[in-house]
């Protein structure tokens, strides 16, 4: 049983990334409209964001297995709110790939990411109330997602 909880638990964190993939048009190895925007001067190489989304979806996921395998001593509700979190987060993770990429549009993409950031912490902190280790594991996401954040909003001063 545990095993198909972690099989679950890792599709469900990747599925934005892999969702995401339909709405970055590519051209020749490119993507031809992120290729001409301006970024600031601390934008990685892009192989560095298929690198670090990779890990933290695994992080995300494994930070899901622990709540799912977890004991509920209370009622539900904790893990419900969890889950909850959960669940709005990854659509908003999705949502952003679509709006930036597939809309391109940066602005709207930062409110959407502004929202992805919120539901984030709200997230981080249901993790929290069921195992610490969860928690944990979701603090490399809200960091890269607050450095996302200022690479989209340089995008727009810059463009």
């Amino acid at each position: 049983m545990a095993f198909w909880k972690f099989v679950l638990a890792m599709v469900l964190s990747f599925l934005p990334g892999l969702l995401g993939l339909f709405f970055s048009p590519i051209q020749s190895g490119q993507n031809v409209w992120y290729g001409s925007l301006n970024n600031s001067a601390l934008t990685p190489d892009g192989w560095v964001f298929s690198v670090v989304w990779t890990i933290l979806y695994f992080l995300i996921g494994l930070a899901l297995f622990f709540v799912m395998q977890h004991k509920q001593t209370k009622n539900n509700h904790d893990k419900a709110g969890a889950y909850t979190a959960f669940g709005i987060n990854i659509v908003l993770n999705f949502l952003w790939s679509f709006v930036f990429f597939g809309a391109q549009l940066p602005e709207a993409a930062l409110i959407v990411l502004t929202a992805l950031i919120i539901t984030a912490i709200f997230m981080a902190r249901a993790f929290y109330r069921i195992r610490k280790a969860a928690f944990w594991l979701v603090v490399p996401y809200l960091a890269w997602l607050m450095f996302a954040f200022y690479l989209n909003a340089m995008i727009i001063c810059l463009n």
